[in-house]
C-alpha cells in the first residue's frame, strides 16, 4: 500500500509543479491564522459554512501540513488528494454563486488560482513527487 502512495515518476520538472503547489497551500494555510477575519473563520462565516472558527483552523492546519508534505515530496499523492478535495470544496462553496450571478467568464476569472491549484493537485496525484522528493528517496531504497 505504501508503495502505491510514494510511487513517483523520474521527471525533474515535476519538482517545479510540486514546489508551486506546496508553497501556495502553505502560504494560504498560514494566512488563515494570520488574517482570520478575511481568509479563515471570517471568510467561512461569510459564505455560510457551519462552525467557521473550528473549520477555519482545521482547513488552515490541513493546508499547512499538506503544503509542507508536498514541498518535501513526502506522501505527495496522499497530500495531493487532500488538497484536490479542498479545492473542489472551495470552488463549489465560493465560485458557483459567482457563476449564477455574474456568469461563466466572471466565474472563470475569479477562480483562476483555484483551477490552477486543483489541476496542480491532480497532476501530483497522477505523477507523485518527482525525481527530487523524499518519496523518490524511499523508492530507491526499496528497489
Amino acid at each position: 500500500m505504501i508503495q502505491k502512495i510514494i510511487k513517483t515518476d523520474n521527471s525533474k520538472t515535476t519538482t517545479i509543479i510540486r514546489l508551486m503547489v506546496g508553497l501556495v497551500f502553505l502560504s494560504e494555510g498560514i494566512q488563515k491564522f494570520l488574517f482570520p477575519a478575511v481568509r479563515g473563520a471570517g471568510r467561512f462565516d461569510k459564505i455560510g459554512l457551519p462552525f467557521p472558527d473550528i473549520l477555519g483552523s482545521f482547513v488552515g492546519s490541513i493546508e499547512i501540513l499538506c503544503g509542507i508534505l508536498i514541498l518535501f515530496g513526502l506522501f505527495t499523492r496522499l497530500a495531493g488528494t487532500t488538497t484536490f478535495i479542498i479545492m473542489i470544496v472551495a470552488i463549489v462553496t465560493t465560485k458557483l454563486e459567482i457563476l449564477s450571478i455574474d456568469g461563466f467568464w466572471q466565474m472563470m476569472h475569479s477562480s483562476r488560482t483555484d483551477w490552477a491549484m486543483l489541476l496542480g493537485s491532480l497532476f501530483l496525484i497522477l505523477k507523485g513527487g518527482g525525481n527530487w522528493s523524499v518519496d523518490k528517496m524511499y523508492m530507491r531504497k526499496d528497489q
